[in-house]
């Protein structure tokens, strides 16, 4: 019972990983002992900045970083191929990337629509898919400490949002779906999948929103704070640990209780 939550000798990769809440995850993985984690995006500047300081933080040579266009297959393929050859074996994907929109319906844009669906659901699915078959998340998975998924889905893929976030909200309850679905599939394997549905963190997706209307957020959470870096880091290292190695096809809200929240 000593070791429940500490990542010792764990390889992770963490997608959006050097902003907002994939910055959370990755500090938290990090101060619970994880060997290395890569965190991949398509801003190479702020995935420097970010690998520098958890760096001179956490030690030389923990954090790394990869340039990726998320929504392509092609540089997916180059990431999982290059985190191979270098590492030749991941315990831990987070899934973290994603995008939004919000626009009234009559003007709500197909293309956008689109865009968010691929992002959010079908490149997720696709970086699963090449990990999957990949001998790493084998190599470094048994019954007792199994591989580990973690996608980021959101409050919003379960309950229905006030702005017109009508893609979004789709791609996020797409995404606790295909989790569980997930799953039941890679349990074989001896992967486990999870999802986290945060509420509001203080993260660039949330910040014009959290800029106009805090007072009203903070309001609405029966906690009354705004989610904090660890709250959303003490989750993923609990699911990454051994003290989550018998949970698989749960979402998890970290929300402050806007779910729980009774409406007349």
């Amino acid at each position: 019972m000593d070791n429940l939550f500490d990542l010792r000798g764990k390889y992770c990769l963490v997608t959006g990983g050097a902003r907002g809440i994939g910055a959370m995850i990755t500090e938290g993985l990090l101060n619970y002992n994880a060997e290395k984690v890569v965190v991949a995006s398509r801003d190479e500047a702020a995935l420097q900045k970010f690998s520098i300081e958890m760096n001179n933080r956490f030690g030389q040579n923990r954090c790394e970083y990869f340039k990726c266009d998320l929504s392509k297959e092609s540089e997916i393929d180059v990431l999982v191929d290059h985190i191979t050859k270098k590492f030749g074996v991941i315990h831990v994907l987070i899934n973290n990337s994603g995008i939004n929109w919000a626009a009234p319906l009559d003007t709500y844009d197909q293309l956008a629509f689109e865009k968010v669906l691929n992002v959010n659901v079908k490149k997720v699915f696709y970086l699963i898919q090449k990990v999957r078959l990949l001998p790493s998340i084998r190599k470094g998975s048994s019954q007792n400490d199994p591989g580990r998924i973690i996608n980021i889905g959101s409050v919003d893929g379960i309950r229905v949002p006030l702005f017109e976030t009508y893609a979004y909200s789709a791609s996020k309850a797409a995404l606790h779906q295909m989790t569980k679905v997930l799953a039941h599939h890679l349990a074989s394997s001896n992967i486990t999948v999870n999802a986290i549905a945060p509420g509001p963190f203080e993260s660039k997706m949330m910040a014009a929103t959290l800029k106009r209307y805090e007072n009203e957020i903070i309001d609405s959470v029966p906690l009354k704070r705004i989610g904090k870096p660890g709250d959303i880091a003490a989750a993923c290292v609990y699911l990454c640990g051994l003290g989550g190695s018998y949970v698989t096809g749960s979402i998890l809200p970290v929300e402050g209780g806007l779910l729980i929240k009774a409406v007349l």
